[in-house]
């Protein structure tokens, strides 16, 4: 068995264990890379099936082709999706892109906020079901006790204190220090009532692993991530204000593995093209203490 394989298996099994320790469940999916290889993994873990809703958090500023591939992918795939959005803070323009606030606040208005309320139920929640192929909208929903979330511990500073059973308290607040402890690839998934625990199976990749495991299972990931003729594409996926495309002329995976490898982005950060993540501080663990993924 070999390191994918064996990374395969092991969030195969976090997948399943999570699915049968929480009533309530659901999982990110942010359109992007990671998140789209833990939408595979889902899928193998169940059998083809996905036995749990989608949620994805729109902020209304994500680059065009990200909705449309969302959008494609779930009816393709049956998924039931579920869409949560600020919708008052995007129609009271209290965003980074109407000069009204800095990144980090319009991060929190615009995917923190909306995450959370979406999660314990209390916004309302727009959903596409799969069989009538139709969108509806729902209000008063029941909470969500756990997500599964597409996080890798290399990908960003404050991510490599996560758990692979990460606890939040019932306002979804972290903290980074109280952690249970996780060792022998032992896990625990028994919490008090009003816990609220993110689910990371990916935590143990790495940014090549994904891409090594997008080769081997050919998985159709956003085309953005490749070079379109112009000799750019992107690393990473955000809301198209502050993310920016790097030089680039890969078009498929194995050339992106070439590049991670031994070519130009050895030893670049993989979010060094997201601005937010250089406002307070150049880290993202104040956001993510109150909820941000």
């Amino acid at each position: 068995m070999d390191k994918i394989q064996q990374l395969e298996y092991h969030s195969i099994f976090i997948l399943r264990e999570a699915y049968r320790s929480f009533k309530n469940i659901a999982m990110l999916w942010s359109i992007g890379k990671d998140s789209t290889v833990l939408l595979w993994l889902a899928k193998k873990a169940f059998f083809g099936h996905v036995p749990f809703e989608l949620i994805h958090i729109d902020t209304g500023y994500k680059i065009p082709e990200m909705i449309d591939y969302r959008d494609r992918i779930a009816k393709e795939l049956q998924l039931r999706l579920i869409v949560g959005q600020n919708k008052k803070a995007l129609n009271l323009k209290e965003t980074f892109p109407d000069g009204v606030t800095d990144r980090i606040v319009c991060c929190k208005n615009l995917k923190t906020i909306p995450l959370n309320h979406t999660l314990d139920g209390s916004w309302e929640r727009k959903v596409y079901e799969p069989i009538s192929n139709t969108w509806s909208v729902i209000a008063n929903a029941e909470p969500y006790n756990a997500v599964i979330v597409g996080v890798r511990s290399d990908e960003e500073g404050s991510r490599s204190k996560e758990r692979v059973f990460s606890v939040r308290d019932n306002k979804h607040e972290w903290d980074a220090s109280s952690q249970p402890p996780e060792l022998w690839n032992l896990y625990k998934t028994e919490f008090a009532p009003g816990t609220h625990v993110r689910v990371h199976p990916l935590l143990e990749w790495t940014e090549l692993n994904i891409w090594e495991y997008i080769e081997r299972e050919n998985i159709p990931v956003i085309p953005i991530y490749f070079d379109q003729g112009n000799g750019e594409r992107y690393r990473s996926l955000g809301c198209y204000p502050c993310t920016s495309p790097v030089k680039s002329t890969s078009k498929n995976p194995k050339e992106i593995i070439a590049e991670l490898t031994s070519g130009k982005f050895k030893d670049i950060a993989e979010r060094s093209g997201r601005a937010q993540d250089k406002e307070g501080g150049g880290t993202l663990e104040t956001l993510r203490k109150e909820g941000y993924m």
